[in-house]
């Protein structure tokens, strides 16, 4: 079962239960967890509404000259449907695919050891691995160099998709995936 936060009619903060990453051990803090799941309804699934569907939402049109995003995720997981939410308000056109092993999804596109986290993306070339902020893969398709994607390792509270009811954002790092497979900072996000 997943606890979700449900925000007008639209899953936000989930609890993570079935949802977590693949190879990355972190998991939403115990104050945030006991926070959320005291202000969410349980739901069997998360079916997340298109941003044009619900009355506060404006309508969001996809930025000329943004590649569209393929997005690989759990049928399951409510903070991957959140995240796919966010980059579509971010003016992104988005498809989703969805899986029950993600895991040849990550071997093929090169997903490096212990950066896995509960989705995996492709937009223009790139790959992107977890929470990364829309912003984020907006300037790295701007100025790409040599990089073959960025990555958030694990599911951190706060980033996209992880939204918390306080609106707190855990420290975290995107790291920009370099030709050779490793991995360096490439924006911080939270205090």
């Amino acid at each position: 079962m997943i606890r979700l936060l449900l925000v007008g009619g639209l899953a936000l903060a989930p609890v993570i239960a079935g949802c977590s990453p693949s190879n990355a051990p972190v998991a939403a803090p115990k104050a945030a967890r006991a926070a959320a799941a005291t202000t969410a309804a349980p739901v069997d699934h998360a079916v997340a509404a298109p941003a044009a569907t619900t009355p506060s939402s404006p309508v969001v049109v996809a930025q000329a000259g943004l590649p569209s995003v393929l997005v690989h995720k759990s049928p399951t997981c409510g903070c991957c449907a959140a995240w796919v939410e966010h980059l579509r308000r971010s003016g992104f056109t988005v498809q989703v695919q969805e899986s029950n092993d993600l895991e040849p999804v990550k071997k093929r596109l090169g997903v490096p050891a212990g950066k896995g986290s509960c989705h995996t993306a492709e937009v223009g070339g790139l790959v992107v691995e977890g929470h990364v902020p829309a912003a984020d893969i907006k300037r790295l398709l701007s100025a790409r160099g040599n990089a073959r994607g960025l990555v958030v390792p694990g599911m951190p509270m706060g980033s996209p998709g992880m939204e918390s009811p306080d609106g707190r954002v855990q420290p975290y790092t995107v790291e920009k995936i370099n030709a050779d497979g490793s991995t360096s900072p490439f924006a911080t996000h939270g205090k």
